[in-house]
């Protein structure tokens, strides 16, 4: 798949994971403070988005070593929103509903960036150095 498809389909997931964040987000204003509702809604939509970037958007076998450094490909994400959605509320004083859609957008280059070059980081004890697509059988 070409550097462009992935771009297309990190877009895609981009934009369920964002409407699953906001969704959530919202849900969970209801009962707590914006940044807590931030930060909780940010980590489960994060687990969701790994499954999809790995099956979806690079067609690779998900695995505990990506699982575990996934976070680390959204910890540029997490700073940049955390501190646009702060920005925006408190210094620039638009509505707390609004200000993670603005910052998330922000964010986009950075994490696709991350994101590909761990997503597609060849696995230790890989033959070659290949990566494994999804699907693919292990020919050792």
């Amino acid at each position: 798949m070409t550097v462009r498809g992935q771009l297309f389909r990190f877009a895609l997931v981009g934009a369920v994971n964002t409407g699953t964040y906001y969704g959530l987000y919202l849900i969970l204003l209801t009962r707590l403070p914006y940044v807590a509702s931030h930060v909780i809604a940010f980590v489960l939509s994060m687990i969701g988005s790994f499954f999809l970037t790995s099956y979806f958007t690079y067609r690779t076998r998900p695995t505990w070593r990506k699982f575990l450094l996934f976070p680390l490909t959204n910890a540029a994400n997490f700073v940049v929103t955390t501190t646009g959605v702060y920005l925006l509320v408190d210094v620039f004083d638009l509505g707390s509903r609004y200000a993670p859609l603005i910052a998330a957008a922000a964010a986009i280059p950075i994490t696709f960036v991350v994101s590909r070059t761990i997503m597609l980081r060849p696995e230790p004890g890989d033959a070659g150095g290949e990566r494994q697509p999804v699907g693919s059988a292990d020919r050792r």
